[in-house]
């Protein structure tokens, strides 16, 4: 099985380059003008499309071995994150929102 999750956006070209930043790397895939995919895990793909019409509603949630390590690297390519916060005693996790208002949030478990 393969995961595919899509960020609609309203200003394609601003969102490639936060989305490239925030990712730390260009994307893996063009497959039109108007869409990017990046390969974040061996099964996981997330894209981001030029889609006006429901821009800024995406709800996607990323988890990394590391958080605090990769708040800091985001933080130095320009992407601010929240604060980092408890969800309980083992999860904790910090909301970013790119341009348009779509809600990403990244965690770290156990």
């Amino acid at each position: 099985m393969e995961l595919f999750a899509g960020i609609p956006v309203a200003e394609f070209e601003q969102a490639l380059d936060w989305y490239t930043r925030l990712f730390g790397k260009p994307p893996d895939m063009r497959p039109h003008d108007r869409e990017a995919v990046w390969k974040l895990a061996e099964h996981a793909w997330v894209y981001v499309v030029e889609d006006p019409e429901r821009a800024g509603r995406a709800l996607v949630t990323l988890m990394v071995e590391d958080l605090d390590e990769r708040v800091a690297a985001m933080a130095d390519r320009g992407i601010a994150a929240g604060p980092i916060e408890a969800i309980n005693e083992q999860t904790r996790s910090t909301v970013i929102l790119d341009p348009e208002g779509n809600r990403l949030q990244v965690g770290q478990a156990g």
